[in-house]
């Protein structure tokens, strides 16, 4: 009987587990954004191997699937149509080939993508021709089409597994026309994602009654105003909008986990895996269920897991040889010679061949009087000898279009005081820096994040001799001198400026903040455009020129010289320890 009782008891407790365990559901939710074409472990700007990359993400999902079967949900967060040769490949040179971004993220299986504003960046063209060519849909609630008045891309998915209804809502940065020309995005606007979202959770809510509802968001999470656009609110919105249990960010290419409380009470997951498929997030979800089957409690967890701990995955790596194969030919096609190396470190402690081989580019091609540039990668080198496609890749980071301005002389002046205020310090002593950073640096520091404000913003110019004070407050500190060519710098005088589309629609705030031009008055100011980017108008400048000697044009500097040298080699150390 003793027996009969043991067997009894453990085959209850068996059952009672198997019970138990049946009332739990597991889903993995997980994460990528800000790809920026990086599929492949390896750089083919660089030509080195890469951190990160979609083929690496792949193997962490085929591990998820193993373990957690379908049970797992895939999401992209944007920005995935730009940054690497791969990607301008499909985009602008080969345009009858399914894009490659469209064909991996259907072999991956991604549930849904979110829309970027490097992605809108493309063009429409581009952008509907990758979405159109994709199995999952692409989201983007606040992206409206103004000739109907209604969301251009899918607003929400919902994703169900094991019963359990999964609600994905889709929202953009609505700073596009901060920064973007109409062209790329004509027929289009973009709606305050929060008023986007307190629109939507509550029809999300009465058409579909999800377990959960997730927030995709292209935007960052700190709060700030570009223009008249909101364009980080993410954590604003998981905190004043009741109805989400997680927010994934993108954009900001800031790594974040935490868990918030929103204005209900109810805690909300906020995460960022920041760029390159370097970090994936990674989130359970456990849902418990009671005898009906009704879930009655969630609980909901996340990590960011470092890809560094997986190999590219095989089967990702051979379905997708041809379109490295076809790359690596493009990227190593020549264009030209430079007769010496170029590097963005020189950039932002005076002159730099780097930054004024793009003045003397712009100046050539436009004819215009002035150039405004800013070194756009952070730490870039381009070494002597051969140029070849890949190089122009790190000659210009981004796909901006060419403009030509009209300012006027003291419009220039501001426009400059805006841009090293953003960049240098008022120093009060020789031993102070000449860097405006973040807090006191110390040596070893990662310089990227010890700069206040972002490099792509540090415009100097050329076609004028000036020199910055860097004693001087803000207003105070440049003082122009001539024009390059000896003849009088006139403050009421309009001249013909040369910069980036980028600048020119109003990114950066140095012609709106700095020079004091309404946004919606800097399209008046355009005299010249060009059509395509104007990476493709280097291109062609240099092979015309053939072999290129690239030269500081030595038309501005950092006085006085006696605190700003030594300055300059101390902080150059802590941007630069290695």
């Amino acid at each position: 009987m003793k027996r009969i009782l043991t067997l009894f008891s453990a085959l209850t407790a068996v059952m009672g587990l198997s019970l138990n365990a049946s009332s739990m559901t597991t889903i993995k939710l997980l994460q990528t954004s800000d790809i920026h074409g990086n599929f492949f472990p390896y750089n083919f700007i660089t030509r080195q191997p890469s951190a990160g990359s979609l083929a690496r993400v792949y193997g962490a999902v085929k591990e998820a699937r193993q373990r957690y079967g379908d049970n797992v949900i895939l999401l992209d967060n944007g920005d995935i149509l730009q940054g690497q040769p791969t990607v301008y490949y499909y985009n602008f040179v080969d345009t009858v080939t399914p894009h490659v971004a469209s064909r991996m993220m259907n072999f991956m299986r991604y549930d849904a993508g979110n829309v970027g504003n490097h992605d809108v960046e493309t063009g429409r063209k581009v952008l509907e021709r990758w979405s159109r060519q994709c199995d999952m849909p692409v989201l983007g609630a606040n992206i409206i089409d103004t000739a109907t008045g209604e969301p251009a891309f899918t607003p929400y998915k919902v994703v169900e597994h094991d019963g359990v209804k999964v609600a994905i809502l889709g929202l953009l940065t609505p700073a596009i026309p901060a920064w973007l020309p109409e062209v790329l995005w004509k027929g289009l606007r973009f709606d305050d994602m929060e008023a986007t979202a307190r629109k939507w959770i509550p029809i999300i809510k009465e058409r579909e009654n999800p377990d959960v509802i997730v927030g995709v968001f292209h935007a960052g999470q700190r709060g700030n105003t570009l223009v008249k656009y909101r364009e980080n609110p993410s954590l604003e919105i998981a905190e004043r909008v009741p109805g989400f249990d997680v927010v994934l960010m993108g954009h900001d290419h800031r790594r974040e986990n935490k868990k918030v409380v929103n204005v209900e009470g109810d805690t909300v997951l906020v995460m960022n895996p920041a760029n390159n498929g370097v970090v994936l997030t990674d989130i359970t979800m456990t849902f418990k269920r009671d005898d009906d089957g009704r879930i009655i409690d969630k609980h909901i967890d996340g990590e960011l897991r470092h890809m560094s701990d997986y190999e590219p995955d095989a089967d990702f790596m051979a379905k997708f040889a041809p379109d490295m194969a076809v790359i690596k030919e493009y990227v190593d096609t020549p264009i030209g010679e430079f007769t010496s190396s170029i590097t963005t470190r020189d950039a932002y402690f005076g002159p730099s061949e780097f930054v004024d081989l793009i003045h003397e580019l712009q100046l050539g091609i436009t004819g215009a009087d002035i150039s405004f540039a800013a070194p756009l990668s952070y730490d870039a080198t381009i070494d002597a000898g051969p140029i070849t496609v890949s190089d122009m890749f790190n000659l210009y980071k981004y796909e901006n279009m060419l403009y030509v301005m009209e300012l006027t002389g003291q419009e220039v002046k501001d426009y400059l005081e805006e841009a090293y205020s953003l960049w240098s310090k008022t120093m009060t002593s020789p031993s102070d820096h000449l860097l405006l950073f973040k807090e006191e640096p110390t040596q070893g520091d990662e310089s990227r994040s010890t700069l206040k404000n972002p490099s792509y913003n540090f415009d100097s110019a050329a076609g004028i001799i000036y020199e910055v004070d860097v004693r001087k407050p803000k207003g105070e500190k440049v003082t122009i001198k001539s024009m390059a060519d000896g003849k009088e710098f006139d403050p009421a005088r309009t001249y013909r400026v040369a910069l980036n589309s980028y600048r020119g629609n109003g990114g950066g705030e140095l012609l709106t903040k700095g020079a004091g031009i309404p946004h919606d008055k800097l399209t008046e100011r355009i005299v010249f455009a060009t059509d395509l980017d104007l990476r493709h108008y280097l291109t062609d400048y240099i092979k015309k020129q053939g072999k290129v000697n690239p030269r500081k044009l030595n038309q501005w500097r950092f006085i006085p010289e006696e605190w700003t040298r030594e300055a300059a080699k101390r902080d150059y150390k802590i941007l630069f320890p290695r």
